[in-house]
């Protein structure tokens, strides 16, 4: 009967992140400034990277694709989001708001798969530091990139193609800035048992073998680095993995948080404030989090600075 009362759904209306009139403004520009900050920090990494020579290494070239994904997946979601607020009706085709779900999924799935390599990556760099150019050599790093986008890839078409299964209401306002899954999941009129249990499944694997591996990698650098007798070999090993560790901990609390608790016990305005931090906080913080604690980068800074300033 549900369906027979359904009609169907040609566009979508977000609601945004809040109703009340005397926030949209200055949500505007909050936004707006983190996405600024979110694509020059990101975009700024990526040229010093590929500018200076000195660190075309494997940790680099993860954290390269790190900031190339961090900058396309903010992109897919911040500006629709932006408009949300000067406009009084957010609105968003059918076919928009797939593939708005589409390429979120495949960017935040591949992030948690770029950072379970660079896990790796530190793992190898101090556990292993002599095997480290035969064992993170440039084959071996492009089977890891492709490994990542490929997981990616599986992910966001696992989901895309459940949602298409499912026959929408007439009652088409998502309770979202964006097109997520668990907001397109209240809206349909049909079962979406299969799809929660796709959730469950591929978010756990996307989240559970990530999360296994960065783990285990960690564990492994603890116990080499407790049996470094210098104390300033064990600070120099903490600090190169500090900032990683930053990244991590934000990226996969909030995305935890979010698909692996039941809806019934997350209201979607909490929701909201937890996707928050993986689709604008993380993507904001990362060029932050691995530049300033990070030597190489600022060295890498300055030398490109001098050579601006001085051409």
């Amino acid at each position: 009967m549900a369906a027979e009362n359904s009609s169907f759904v040609t566009e979508f209306i977000l609601s945004g992140l809040t109703d009340q009139p005397g926030l949209q403004m200055p949500l505007f520009f909050l936004f707006l400034g983190f996405y600024v900050v979110t694509v020059v920090g990101n975009l700024g990494l990526i040229a010093l990277i590929g500018l200076n020579s000195h660190l075309h290494i494997p940790m680099y070239f993860f954290l390269f694709n790190l900031s190339f994904i961090d900058c396309i997946y903010t992109t897919t979601l911040t500006p629709k989001m932006l408009i949300g607020f000067v406009l009084k009706k957010n609105t968003i085709s059918y076919a928009g708001c797939l593939t708005q779900l589409f390429f979120f999924l495949f960017f935040v799935v591949s992030e948690s798969f770029i950072l379970s390599a660079m896990a790796y990556d530190r793992y190898v760099a101090i556990c292993n530091p002599l095997m480290y150019t035969v064992t993170m050599s440039p084959q071996v790093c492009l089977l890891l990139l492709l490994g990542v986008y490929v997981m990616g890839f599986a992910g966001a078409m696992a989901h895309t193609a459940c949602m298409l299964r499912l026959t929408f209401c007439a009652n088409n306002l998502i309770n979202h800035y964006m097109c997520d899954i668990l907001p397109l999941l209240e809206r349909s009129c049909t079962s979406t048992y299969v799809n929660e249990l796709v959730v469950f499944i591929v978010v756990g694997i996307d989240i559970g073998v990530p999360t296994v591996t960065i783990f285990i990698s960690y564990a492994l650098i603890l116990s080499s680095i407790l049996r470094i007798h210098s104390s300033e070999g064990r600070s120099k090993a903490f600090s190169t993995c500090s900032s990683h560790i930053i990244a991590v901990s934000l990226f996969f609390g909030s995305g935890a948080f979010m698909y692996l608790k039941p809806s019934s016990l997350l209201p979607m305005n909490q929701g909201k404030v937890s996707s928050l931090f993986y689709t604008i906080v993380v993507p904001m913080l990362n060029p932050l989090i691995y530049s300033l604690r990070n030597k190489d980068v600022k060295v890498a800074l300055k030398k490109t600075l001098n050579k601006t300033s001085f051409s």
